[in-house]
Protein backbone atom coordinates (compact mmCIF):
# COMPACT_ATOMS: atom_id res chain seq x y z
CA UNK A 1 0.00 0.00 0.00
CA UNK A 2 1.23 4.14 -0.81
CA UNK A 3 2.29 5.57 2.28
CA UNK A 4 0.40 8.72 3.34
CA UNK A 5 1.17 11.77 1.72
CA UNK A 6 2.46 14.21 4.29
CA UNK A 7 1.63 12.31 7.72
CA UNK A 8 4.30 12.22 9.30
CA UNK A 9 6.29 11.73 13.41
CA UNK A 10 8.15 13.87 15.77
CA UNK A 11 11.03 12.73 18.26
CA UNK A 12 11.00 15.74 20.35
CA UNK A 13 10.93 16.31 23.72
CA UNK A 14 7.87 16.21 25.67
CA UNK A 15 8.17 20.37 26.29
CA UNK A 16 7.33 20.85 22.53
CA UNK A 17 4.16 19.95 21.08
CA UNK A 18 3.34 16.23 20.89
CA UNK A 19 2.11 13.90 18.10
CA UNK A 20 -1.37 13.46 18.72
CA UNK A 21 -3.22 9.66 18.24
CA UNK A 22 -6.96 9.19 18.76
CA UNK A 23 -8.46 5.67 18.71
CA UNK A 24 -12.45 5.81 18.57
CA UNK A 25 -13.87 2.38 18.76
CA UNK A 26 -17.16 1.78 16.90
CA UNK A 27 -20.19 0.47 19.50
CA UNK A 28 -17.58 -0.85 22.35
CA UNK A 29 -19.63 -1.11 25.43
CA UNK A 30 -17.49 0.41 28.74
CA UNK A 31 -18.06 -3.26 30.34
CA UNK A 32 -15.98 -5.12 27.15
CA UNK A 33 -12.39 -4.32 28.27
CA UNK A 34 -10.52 -6.13 31.42
CA UNK A 35 -9.47 -2.61 33.21
CA UNK A 36 -13.22 -1.73 33.18
CA UNK A 37 -13.92 -4.67 35.08
CA UNK A 38 -14.48 -7.94 32.41
CA UNK A 39 -12.46 -10.72 33.29
CA UNK A 40 -13.63 -13.09 30.21
CA UNK A 41 -12.69 -11.03 27.14
CA UNK A 42 -8.98 -10.53 26.59
CA UNK A 43 -7.29 -7.19 26.11
CA UNK A 44 -3.60 -6.82 27.24
CA UNK A 45 -2.91 -3.86 25.11
CA UNK A 46 -5.98 -1.49 25.95
CA UNK A 47 -5.63 -2.70 29.90
CA UNK A 48 -1.63 -2.00 28.87
CA UNK A 49 -2.43 1.57 27.66
CA UNK A 50 -4.57 2.27 30.78
CA UNK A 51 -2.02 1.30 33.29
CA UNK A 52 0.91 3.52 31.38
CA UNK A 53 -1.66 6.42 31.55
CA UNK A 54 -4.83 7.64 33.20
CA UNK A 55 -8.41 5.97 33.16
CA UNK A 56 -11.30 7.60 33.15
CA UNK A 57 -14.74 6.28 35.07
CA UNK A 58 -17.47 8.76 34.54
CA UNK A 59 -16.49 9.87 30.17
CA UNK A 60 -19.59 10.18 28.51
CA UNK A 61 -20.69 10.42 24.91
CA UNK A 62 -22.52 13.57 23.73
CA UNK A 63 -25.04 10.86 21.61
CA UNK A 64 -25.83 7.35 22.00
CA UNK A 65 -25.73 6.96 18.09
CA UNK A 66 -22.78 7.16 15.76
CA UNK A 67 -23.73 9.75 13.31
CA UNK A 68 -23.93 12.43 15.98
CA UNK A 69 -21.60 11.42 18.64
CA UNK A 70 -18.65 11.62 16.14
CA UNK A 71 -19.62 15.19 15.08
CA UNK A 72 -19.76 15.96 18.64
CA UNK A 73 -16.61 14.74 18.96
CA UNK A 74 -14.57 16.57 16.21
CA UNK A 75 -16.31 20.05 17.03
CA UNK A 76 -16.08 20.02 20.76
CA UNK A 77 -20.44 20.63 20.33
CA UNK A 78 -23.74 18.94 21.07
CA UNK A 79 -24.95 17.79 17.54
CA UNK A 80 -27.52 19.66 17.23
CA UNK A 81 -25.95 22.97 17.00
CA UNK A 82 -24.39 21.80 13.59
CA UNK A 83 -27.58 20.05 12.57
CA UNK A 84 -26.35 16.24 12.99
CA UNK A 85 -28.90 14.84 15.31
CA UNK A 86 -32.41 13.35 14.41
CA UNK A 87 -34.89 14.69 11.92
CA UNK A 88 -38.15 13.47 11.13
CA UNK A 89 -37.45 9.98 12.93
CA UNK A 90 -34.15 9.48 11.19
CA UNK A 91 -31.05 9.57 13.61
CA UNK A 92 -27.54 9.02 11.69
CA UNK A 93 -26.73 9.03 7.75
CA UNK A 94 -28.40 6.40 6.10
CA UNK A 95 -26.50 6.46 2.91
CA UNK A 96 -23.19 7.59 1.23
CA UNK A 97 -24.96 9.27 -1.24
CA UNK A 98 -26.79 11.51 1.02
CA UNK A 99 -26.40 15.19 0.49
CA UNK A 100 -26.81 15.77 4.55
CA UNK A 101 -23.14 15.86 6.55
CA UNK A 102 -20.76 17.96 8.96
CA UNK A 103 -21.61 21.53 8.05
CA UNK A 104 -18.59 23.68 6.40
CA UNK A 105 -18.93 26.59 8.63
CA UNK A 106 -17.87 23.26 11.67
CA UNK A 107 -14.42 23.75 12.85
CA UNK A 108 -12.93 20.56 13.71
CA UNK A 109 -9.67 19.93 15.54
CA UNK A 110 -8.47 18.63 12.57
CA UNK A 111 -8.62 21.81 10.61
CA UNK A 112 -6.86 23.86 13.68
CA UNK A 113 -4.00 21.32 14.03
CA UNK A 114 -3.24 21.51 10.23
CA UNK A 115 -3.14 25.42 10.99
CA UNK A 116 -1.02 24.96 13.71
CA UNK A 117 1.79 22.69 11.29
CA UNK A 118 0.33 19.21 12.05
CA UNK A 119 0.19 16.62 9.72
CA UNK A 120 -3.36 14.91 9.80
CA UNK A 121 -4.86 12.28 9.00
CA UNK A 122 -7.95 9.70 9.28
CA UNK A 123 -7.76 6.11 9.05
CA UNK A 124 -11.22 4.26 9.31
CA UNK A 125 -14.87 5.13 9.89
CA UNK A 126 -16.36 8.33 8.82
CA UNK A 127 -19.96 8.95 8.66
CA UNK A 128 -20.16 12.40 8.15
CA UNK A 129 -21.24 12.89 4.93
CA UNK A 130 -19.67 13.29 1.46
CA UNK A 131 -21.20 15.01 -1.13
CA UNK A 132 -23.43 18.10 -1.56
CA UNK A 133 -24.63 18.80 -4.83
CA UNK A 134 -22.99 16.86 -7.11
CA UNK A 135 -20.97 13.66 -7.06
CA UNK A 136 -17.16 14.94 -6.33
CA UNK A 137 -17.77 18.05 -5.15
CA UNK A 138 -16.41 16.47 -0.93
CA UNK A 139 -18.24 18.91 0.60
CA UNK A 140 -18.33 16.77 3.47
CA UNK A 141 -15.69 14.59 3.02
CA UNK A 142 -12.96 14.70 5.45
CA UNK A 143 -10.04 16.70 3.37
CA UNK A 144 -13.24 19.98 3.91
CA UNK A 145 -12.98 19.28 7.12
CA UNK A 146 -8.89 19.31 7.96
CA UNK A 147 -7.42 15.97 7.15
CA UNK A 148 -4.33 15.96 5.39
CA UNK A 149 -5.28 12.13 4.30
CA UNK A 150 -8.05 9.85 4.56
CA UNK A 151 -7.96 6.24 3.90
CA UNK A 152 -11.51 4.12 4.99
CA UNK A 153 -15.12 4.00 5.16
CA UNK A 154 -16.72 7.20 4.32
CA UNK A 155 -20.12 5.68 5.52
CA UNK A 156 -20.18 2.98 8.17
CA UNK A 157 -20.24 -0.64 8.60
CA UNK A 158 -23.53 -2.50 8.25
CA UNK A 159 -24.58 -5.91 7.72
CA UNK A 160 -24.95 -5.65 4.01
CA UNK A 161 -21.44 -5.07 3.68
CA UNK A 162 -20.53 -8.75 4.56
CA UNK A 163 -22.59 -10.64 1.13
CA UNK A 164 -23.80 -13.31 3.86
CA UNK A 165 -25.95 -11.87 5.91
CA UNK A 166 -29.06 -10.20 5.94
CA UNK A 167 -29.63 -6.82 5.15
CA UNK A 168 -30.06 -4.38 7.85
CA UNK A 169 -30.88 -1.51 5.73
CA UNK A 170 -33.09 -3.67 4.02
CA UNK A 171 -35.47 -4.21 7.18
CA UNK A 172 -35.01 -0.29 8.61
CA UNK A 173 -35.98 1.17 5.44
CA UNK A 174 -36.90 -0.97 2.90
CA UNK A 175 -39.69 -2.53 4.82
CA UNK A 176 -41.38 0.87 4.55
CA UNK A 177 -40.70 0.68 0.69
CA UNK A 178 -42.01 -2.81 0.20
CA UNK A 179 -45.36 -1.44 2.14
CA UNK A 180 -46.16 1.65 -0.15
CA UNK A 181 -45.30 -0.53 -3.40
CA UNK A 182 -47.30 -3.59 -2.29
CA UNK A 183 -49.70 -1.21 -1.88
CA UNK A 184 -49.33 0.22 -5.07
CA UNK A 185 -49.83 -2.69 -6.66
CA UNK A 186 -52.74 -4.11 -4.92
CA UNK A 187 -54.87 -1.24 -5.80
CA UNK A 188 -53.72 -1.85 -9.40
CA UNK A 189 -54.54 -5.27 -9.60
CA UNK A 190 -58.13 -3.92 -8.26
CA UNK A 191 -58.49 -1.41 -10.32
CA UNK A 192 -57.65 -3.42 -13.41
CA UNK A 193 -60.04 -6.28 -11.96
CA UNK A 194 -63.02 -3.76 -11.66
CA UNK A 195 -61.79 -2.62 -14.24
CA UNK A 196 -62.47 -6.24 -16.53
CA UNK A 197 -65.88 -6.56 -14.79
CA UNK A 198 -67.38 -3.59 -15.37
CA UNK A 199 -67.76 -2.36 -12.14
CA UNK A 200 -65.65 1.02 -12.61
CA UNK A 201 -65.54 3.13 -15.80
CA UNK A 202 -61.91 3.69 -15.94
CA UNK A 203 -60.05 4.45 -19.04
CA UNK A 204 -57.27 1.52 -19.70
CA UNK A 205 -54.74 4.33 -20.00
CA UNK A 206 -55.17 5.33 -16.28
CA UNK A 207 -55.02 1.74 -15.20
CA UNK A 208 -51.18 1.31 -17.16
CA UNK A 209 -50.46 4.18 -16.04
CA UNK A 210 -50.70 3.55 -12.17
CA UNK A 211 -49.36 -0.06 -13.21
CA UNK A 212 -45.91 1.78 -14.93
CA UNK A 213 -46.18 4.14 -11.69
CA UNK A 214 -45.89 0.82 -9.45
CA UNK A 215 -43.42 -0.80 -11.77
CA UNK A 216 -41.35 2.38 -11.51
CA UNK A 217 -41.68 2.29 -7.72
CA UNK A 218 -40.85 -1.48 -7.30
CA UNK A 219 -37.54 -1.36 -10.05
CA UNK A 220 -36.45 2.15 -7.77
CA UNK A 221 -36.72 0.41 -4.80
CA UNK A 222 -34.72 -2.58 -6.29
CA UNK A 223 -31.96 -0.83 -7.21
CA UNK A 224 -31.74 1.68 -4.27
CA UNK A 225 -32.12 -1.45 -1.89
CA UNK A 226 -30.69 -3.95 -4.01
CA UNK A 227 -27.10 -2.68 -4.57
CA UNK A 228 -26.72 -1.72 -1.40
CA UNK A 229 -23.85 -3.10 -0.51
CA UNK A 230 -22.11 -1.50 -3.99
CA UNK A 231 -23.54 1.86 -2.72
CA UNK A 232 -22.61 2.24 1.08
CA UNK A 233 -19.60 -0.44 1.47
CA UNK A 234 -16.66 1.08 -0.25
CA UNK A 235 -13.17 2.38 0.93
CA UNK A 236 -11.39 5.72 -0.43
CA UNK A 237 -8.30 6.79 -0.33
CA UNK A 238 -8.63 10.68 -0.10
CA UNK A 239 -11.23 11.37 -2.63
CA UNK A 240 -10.60 7.95 -4.91
CA UNK A 241 -12.81 5.29 -4.97
CA UNK A 242 -10.12 2.21 -4.26
CA UNK A 243 -12.73 -0.91 -3.60
CA UNK A 244 -16.27 -0.86 -4.76
CA UNK A 245 -17.65 -2.98 -2.53
CA UNK A 246 -14.95 -3.78 -0.02
CA UNK A 247 -13.67 -6.89 0.72
CA UNK A 248 -14.20 -7.75 4.73
CA UNK A 249 -11.74 -10.24 4.77
CA UNK A 250 -8.68 -7.77 3.62
CA UNK A 251 -10.18 -4.64 5.02
CA UNK A 252 -8.74 -5.16 9.01
CA UNK A 253 -5.57 -6.08 7.41
CA UNK A 254 -5.45 -2.71 4.90
CA UNK A 255 -6.73 -0.28 7.75
CA UNK A 256 -3.71 -1.91 9.95
CA UNK A 257 -1.03 -1.39 7.54
CA UNK A 258 -2.26 2.40 6.65
CA UNK A 259 -2.26 3.57 10.68
CA UNK A 260 1.22 1.77 11.34
CA UNK A 261 3.19 2.42 8.01
CA UNK A 262 1.76 5.40 6.83
CA UNK A 263 1.08 7.33 10.16
CA UNK A 264 4.92 7.75 10.65
CA UNK A 265 6.57 8.22 7.63
CA UNK A 266 8.50 11.15 7.84
CA UNK A 267 10.05 12.83 11.13
CA UNK A 268 10.33 16.54 10.32
CA UNK A 269 6.29 17.69 11.77
CA UNK A 270 4.21 16.60 14.70
CA UNK A 271 1.17 14.50 13.71
CA UNK A 272 -2.62 14.39 14.64
CA UNK A 273 -3.58 10.77 13.46
CA UNK A 274 -7.40 9.84 13.96
CA UNK A 275 -7.91 5.91 13.86
CA UNK A 276 -11.38 5.25 13.29
CA UNK A 277 -11.87 1.53 14.05
CA UNK A 278 -14.55 -0.16 12.18
CA UNK A 279 -14.64 -2.60 15.07
CA UNK A 280 -16.81 -3.57 16.67
CA UNK A 281 -20.05 -2.70 14.69
CA UNK A 282 -22.26 -5.03 13.29
CA UNK A 283 -21.27 -7.86 10.98
CA UNK A 284 -18.44 -8.05 13.30
CA UNK A 285 -16.09 -8.72 9.76
CA UNK A 286 -12.85 -10.55 12.28
CA UNK A 287 -10.48 -12.43 10.67
CA UNK A 288 -9.55 -16.51 10.64
CA UNK A 289 -6.66 -15.81 13.29
CA UNK A 290 -9.33 -15.05 15.74
CA UNK A 291 -11.99 -16.70 15.19
CA UNK A 292 -13.70 -18.80 17.90
CA UNK A 293 -10.86 -17.80 19.96
CA UNK A 294 -12.71 -15.93 22.99
CA UNK A 295 -15.48 -17.01 25.13
CA UNK A 296 -18.54 -14.81 23.84
CA UNK A 297 -18.56 -15.69 19.71
CA UNK A 298 -18.12 -13.20 17.08
CA UNK A 299 -18.66 -10.20 19.16
CA UNK A 300 -16.11 -11.58 21.34
CA UNK A 301 -13.76 -12.31 19.11
CA UNK A 302 -14.09 -9.37 16.94
CA UNK A 303 -13.19 -7.40 20.32
CA UNK A 304 -9.84 -9.40 21.03
CA UNK A 305 -9.17 -8.68 17.43
CA UNK A 306 -9.58 -5.19 18.06
CA UNK A 307 -7.25 -5.07 21.21
CA UNK A 308 -4.18 -6.73 18.95
CA UNK A 309 -4.73 -3.98 16.39
CA UNK A 310 -4.66 -1.45 19.04
CA UNK A 311 -1.50 -3.17 19.96
CA UNK A 312 0.04 -3.14 16.65
CA UNK A 313 -0.30 0.49 16.49
CA UNK A 314 0.68 1.36 19.80
CA UNK A 315 3.81 -0.93 18.96
CA UNK A 316 4.60 1.25 15.24
CA UNK A 317 4.92 4.20 18.26
CA UNK A 318 7.57 1.93 20.28
CA UNK A 319 9.33 1.35 16.95
CA UNK A 320 9.48 4.67 15.54
CA UNK A 321 10.75 6.01 19.08
CA UNK A 322 7.93 8.01 19.87
CA UNK A 323 6.27 6.56 22.39
CA UNK A 324 7.12 9.46 24.54
CA UNK A 325 6.52 11.99 22.57
CA UNK A 326 2.75 11.13 21.70
CA UNK A 327 -0.43 11.66 23.29
CA UNK A 328 -2.87 8.71 23.11
CA UNK A 329 -6.54 8.60 23.45
CA UNK A 330 -8.45 5.59 23.09
CA UNK A 331 -12.36 5.57 23.54
CA UNK A 332 -15.49 4.32 22.05
CA UNK A 333 -18.62 6.61 20.21
CA UNK A 334 -21.19 5.66 22.55
CA UNK A 335 -22.38 2.75 24.79
CA UNK A 336 -23.19 -1.11 23.18
CA UNK A 337 -25.67 -2.35 21.25
CA UNK A 338 -28.39 -4.41 23.24
CA UNK A 339 -30.48 -5.24 20.14
CA UNK A 340 -27.64 -6.20 17.91
CA UNK A 341 -28.21 -10.43 17.56
CA UNK A 342 -29.28 -12.66 14.71
CA UNK A 343 -30.91 -16.20 15.49
CA UNK A 344 -27.89 -17.45 17.26
CA UNK A 345 -26.17 -15.09 19.58
CA UNK A 346 -25.88 -11.50 20.97
CA UNK A 347 -23.71 -9.38 18.54
CA UNK A 348 -23.36 -6.13 20.78
CA UNK A 349 -21.35 -5.35 23.84
CA UNK A 350 -22.04 -5.10 27.49
CA UNK A 351 -22.29 -1.96 28.88
CA UNK A 352 -21.28 -3.30 32.70
CA UNK A 353 -23.39 -2.34 35.39
CA UNK A 354 -25.23 0.21 33.57
CA UNK A 355 -28.53 0.23 32.54
CA UNK A 356 -29.26 0.96 28.84
CA UNK A 357 -27.52 0.83 25.92
CA UNK A 358 -26.59 2.15 22.05
CA UNK A 359 -29.64 4.67 21.15
CA UNK A 360 -30.41 5.37 24.61
CA UNK A 361 -29.38 9.41 25.42
CA UNK A 362 -30.26 8.82 29.24
CA UNK A 363 -29.58 5.91 30.56
CA UNK A 364 -25.81 5.33 31.22
CA UNK A 365 -25.54 2.22 29.15
CA UNK A 366 -25.87 4.61 25.92
CA UNK A 367 -22.93 6.68 26.56
CA UNK A 368 -20.69 6.19 29.05
CA UNK A 369 -17.90 4.93 27.30
CA UNK A 370 -14.12 4.15 27.98
CA UNK A 371 -11.50 6.38 28.56
CA UNK A 372 -8.22 6.05 28.56
CA UNK A 373 -5.36 8.63 27.78
CA UNK A 374 -1.22 8.24 28.37
CA UNK A 375 1.81 10.68 27.39
CA UNK A 376 4.08 8.93 29.11
CA UNK A 377 6.40 11.58 31.30
CA UNK A 378 3.40 14.12 31.59
CA UNK A 379 0.42 12.24 32.78
CA UNK A 380 0.55 9.86 36.13
CA UNK A 381 0.69 6.38 34.87
CA UNK A 382 -2.13 4.44 36.57
CA UNK A 383 -4.23 7.25 37.53
CA UNK A 384 -8.05 6.75 37.65
CA UNK A 385 -10.44 9.74 37.06
CA UNK A 386 -13.90 10.32 38.36
CA UNK A 387 -15.35 13.15 37.49
CA UNK A 388 -17.65 13.74 34.53
CA UNK A 389 -15.71 14.33 31.41
CA UNK A 390 -17.10 14.31 28.22
CA UNK A 391 -15.58 13.21 24.21
CA UNK A 392 -16.89 16.59 23.48
CA UNK A 393 -13.73 17.65 25.83
CA UNK A 394 -11.39 16.27 23.52
CA UNK A 395 -11.63 18.94 20.61
CA UNK A 396 -10.43 21.67 23.03
CA UNK A 397 -8.01 19.34 24.55
CA UNK A 398 -5.91 18.84 21.77
CA UNK A 399 -6.12 22.37 20.52
CA UNK A 400 -4.83 23.14 23.50
CA UNK A 401 -1.88 20.48 23.05
CA UNK A 402 -1.49 21.74 19.51
CA UNK A 403 -0.83 25.31 20.37
CA UNK A 404 -4.36 26.40 18.54
CA UNK A 405 -6.95 28.65 20.27
CA UNK A 406 -10.44 27.14 20.20
CA UNK A 407 -13.02 29.10 18.33
CA UNK A 408 -14.19 32.22 19.91
CA UNK A 409 -17.48 32.82 17.65
CA UNK A 410 -19.78 30.03 18.71
CA UNK A 411 -20.63 27.65 22.06
CA UNK A 412 -18.02 24.91 23.01
CA UNK A 413 -19.40 22.83 25.31
CA UNK A 414 -16.67 20.75 26.05
CA UNK A 415 -13.58 21.69 28.02
CA UNK A 416 -9.64 20.89 28.37
CA UNK A 417 -8.80 17.60 30.16
CA UNK A 418 -5.60 18.76 30.68
CA UNK A 419 -6.00 20.78 34.21
CA UNK A 420 -7.47 17.92 35.49
CA UNK A 421 -5.10 15.37 34.21
CA UNK A 422 -1.89 16.68 35.00
CA UNK A 423 -3.82 17.71 38.60
CA UNK A 424 -3.92 21.04 39.07
CA UNK A 425 -7.03 21.15 39.05
CA UNK A 426 -9.19 18.46 41.47
CA UNK A 427 -12.89 18.58 39.83
CA UNK A 428 -14.23 18.93 35.65
CA UNK A 429 -15.08 21.72 34.57
CA UNK A 430 -18.58 20.54 33.68
CA UNK A 431 -20.69 21.27 36.55
CA UNK A 432 -23.95 20.35 33.66
CA UNK A 433 -24.13 17.90 31.38
CA UNK A 434 -27.03 17.03 28.76
CA UNK A 435 -28.36 14.19 27.53
CA UNK A 436 -30.16 14.24 24.14
CA UNK A 437 -31.78 11.38 21.95
CA UNK A 438 -32.27 13.10 18.68
CA UNK A 439 -33.14 16.45 19.22
CA UNK A 440 -35.15 15.45 22.13
CA UNK A 441 -33.09 16.40 25.68
CA UNK A 442 -33.79 12.99 27.97
CA UNK A 443 -31.58 13.73 30.77
CA UNK A 444 -29.31 16.28 32.75
CA UNK A 445 -26.51 15.86 35.14
CA UNK A 446 -25.28 18.16 38.16
CA UNK A 447 -22.05 17.41 39.75
CA UNK A 448 -22.32 19.12 42.54
CA UNK A 449 -18.38 19.85 43.71
CA UNK A 450 -18.91 20.40 47.07
CA UNK A 451 -20.64 17.61 48.23
CA UNK A 452 -18.79 15.51 45.35
CA UNK A 453 -22.60 13.75 44.70
CA UNK A 454 -23.57 13.89 40.92
CA UNK A 455 -27.24 13.95 40.07
CA UNK A 456 -29.00 12.68 37.43
CA UNK A 457 -32.42 14.03 36.68
CA UNK A 458 -34.42 11.66 33.51
CA UNK A 459 -37.02 13.38 31.73
CA UNK A 460 -38.04 10.70 29.18
CA UNK A 461 -36.87 7.44 29.03
CA UNK A 462 -37.46 4.32 26.31
CA UNK A 463 -40.47 2.06 27.29
CA UNK A 464 -38.50 -1.39 27.14
CA UNK A 465 -40.54 -4.37 25.16
CA UNK A 466 -40.16 -6.81 27.07
CA UNK A 467 -41.13 -4.95 29.62
CA UNK A 468 -37.71 -5.51 32.34
CA UNK A 469 -35.51 -6.28 29.20
CA UNK A 470 -33.56 -3.32 29.71
CA UNK A 471 -34.17 -2.72 26.10
CA UNK A 472 -36.28 -2.42 23.05
CA UNK A 473 -35.78 -5.67 21.70
CA UNK A 474 -38.73 -5.55 19.64
CA UNK A 475 -37.18 -2.87 17.07
CA UNK A 476 -33.72 -1.95 16.26
CA UNK A 477 -33.13 0.81 18.37
CA UNK A 478 -35.31 2.21 21.07
CA UNK A 479 -37.21 5.32 19.68
CA UNK A 480 -36.23 9.62 21.76
CA UNK A 481 -39.93 10.30 21.38
CA UNK A 482 -43.70 9.34 20.41
CA UNK A 483 -45.36 6.49 21.88
CA UNK A 484 -42.18 4.62 22.45
CA UNK A 485 -41.44 6.97 25.51
CA UNK A 486 -42.32 7.52 28.95
CA UNK A 487 -42.63 11.37 29.75
CA UNK A 488 -41.80 11.90 33.99
CA UNK A 489 -43.89 14.20 35.74
CA UNK A 490 -41.91 14.67 38.38
CA UNK A 491 -38.57 13.49 36.58
CA UNK A 492 -36.88 10.55 37.95
CA UNK A 493 -34.00 11.65 40.33
CA UNK A 494 -30.81 9.16 40.77
CA UNK A 495 -27.53 9.93 42.70
CA UNK A 496 -24.79 8.08 40.52
CA UNK A 497 -22.41 8.66 43.35
CA UNK A 498 -24.17 6.39 44.88
CA UNK A 499 -26.28 4.26 43.03
CA UNK A 500 -24.52 4.61 39.08
CA UNK A 501 -26.57 1.20 38.00
CA UNK A 502 -29.74 3.66 38.64
CA UNK A 503 -31.22 0.70 39.67
CA UNK A 504 -33.37 3.21 42.84
CA UNK A 505 -34.88 5.99 41.76
CA UNK A 506 -35.14 8.90 44.77
CA UNK A 507 -38.39 10.48 45.89
CA UNK A 508 -38.86 13.35 48.05
CA UNK A 509 -39.15 10.84 51.10
CA UNK A 510 -35.98 9.30 50.56
CA UNK A 511 -33.94 12.24 49.43
CA UNK A 512 -34.60 15.16 51.42
CA UNK A 513 -32.68 17.79 48.60
CA UNK A 514 -35.31 15.93 45.83
CA UNK A 515 -36.73 18.96 44.98
CA UNK A 516 -34.07 21.46 45.68
CA UNK A 517 -31.79 19.37 42.86
CA UNK A 518 -34.79 18.99 40.54
CA UNK A 519 -35.29 22.99 40.48
CA UNK A 520 -31.49 23.89 40.44
CA UNK A 521 -31.06 21.12 37.26
CA UNK A 522 -34.40 22.59 35.83
CA UNK A 523 -32.59 26.05 35.40
CA UNK A 524 -29.53 24.66 34.14
CA UNK A 525 -31.63 23.10 31.51
CA UNK A 526 -33.79 26.16 30.68
CA UNK A 527 -30.29 28.79 30.41
CA UNK A 528 -28.57 25.53 28.16
CA UNK A 529 -31.59 25.55 25.43
CA UNK A 530 -30.85 29.25 25.60
CA UNK A 531 -27.69 28.96 23.89
CA UNK A 532 -29.32 27.01 20.73
CA UNK A 533 -29.96 28.70 17.62
CA UNK A 534 -31.75 26.70 14.56
CA UNK A 535 -29.32 25.68 12.19
CA UNK A 536 -30.28 23.69 8.78
CA UNK A 537 -31.27 19.73 9.69
CA UNK A 538 -28.36 17.67 8.23
CA UNK A 539 -30.42 14.31 8.62
CA UNK A 540 -33.64 15.84 7.21
CA UNK A 541 -35.33 13.22 4.68
CA UNK A 542 -33.93 15.35 1.59
CA UNK A 543 -30.64 15.01 2.84
CA UNK A 544 -30.54 11.41 4.12
CA UNK A 545 -32.27 10.24 0.91
CA UNK A 546 -29.97 7.89 -1.66
CA UNK A 547 -29.28 10.36 -4.66
CA UNK A 548 -27.56 8.90 -7.58
CA UNK A 549 -26.32 11.98 -8.92
CA UNK A 550 -23.75 11.68 -5.29
CA UNK A 551 -23.05 8.14 -5.55
CA UNK A 552 -19.00 7.85 -5.26
CA UNK A 553 -18.15 5.36 -8.23
CA UNK A 554 -14.99 3.92 -8.97
CA UNK A 555 -16.16 3.49 -12.69
CA UNK A 556 -19.21 4.75 -15.06
CA UNK A 557 -22.15 4.84 -12.77
CA UNK A 558 -24.15 2.85 -12.56
CA UNK A 559 -21.71 -0.04 -13.41
CA UNK A 560 -19.29 0.44 -9.85
CA UNK A 561 -16.97 -2.17 -9.10
CA UNK A 562 -13.04 -1.88 -8.23
CA UNK A 563 -10.77 -4.03 -6.39
CA UNK A 564 -7.72 -2.66 -4.38
CA UNK A 565 -4.38 -4.72 -5.13
CA UNK A 566 -1.99 -5.65 -2.96
CA UNK A 567 -1.77 -8.39 -0.13
CA UNK A 568 -3.38 -6.98 3.37
CA UNK A 569 -3.77 -10.44 5.03
CA UNK A 570 -3.30 -9.05 8.94
CA UNK A 571 -0.04 -11.13 10.79
CA UNK A 572 -0.93 -13.93 12.61
CA UNK A 573 -0.97 -13.27 16.52
CA UNK A 574 0.38 -15.04 18.99
CA UNK A 575 -1.27 -17.39 20.48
Amino acid sequence: LRPADGLSGTGASNASRPNILLILADDLGIGDIGCYGNDTLRTPNIDRLAEEGVRLTQHLAAAPLCTPSRAAFLTGRYALRSGMEESAGFRVLYWTAGSGGLPANETTFARILKQQGYATGLIGKWHQGLNCAARGDHCHHPLAHGFDYFYGMPFTLIPDCDPRRHSQMDVLAGSAVRHYVSALALGVLSLAAAQRCGLLSVPWRAVWGAAGLASLGLASWFFCYGFMRHWNCILMRNHEVTEQPMDLERTTGRMLQEARRSSFRNKDRPFLLFVSLLHVHTPLPTTKAFLGRSRHGLYGDNVEEMDWLVGKILDALEENGLRNSTFTYFASDHGGSLGARDERQQLGGWNGIYRGGKGMGGWEGGIRVPGILRWPGVLPAGRVIQEPTSLMDVFPTVVQLGGGQVPQDRVIDGHSLLPLLRGAQEHSAHEFLFHYCGRALHAARWHQRDSGRVWKVHYVTPQFHPAGSGSCLNQHLCPCSGEGVIHHSPPLLFDLSRDPAEAQPLSPDSEPLYHAVIERVGEAVARHQETLSPVPQQLSLGNIMWKPWLQPCCGTFPFCWCQEEGDSSPQEPGL
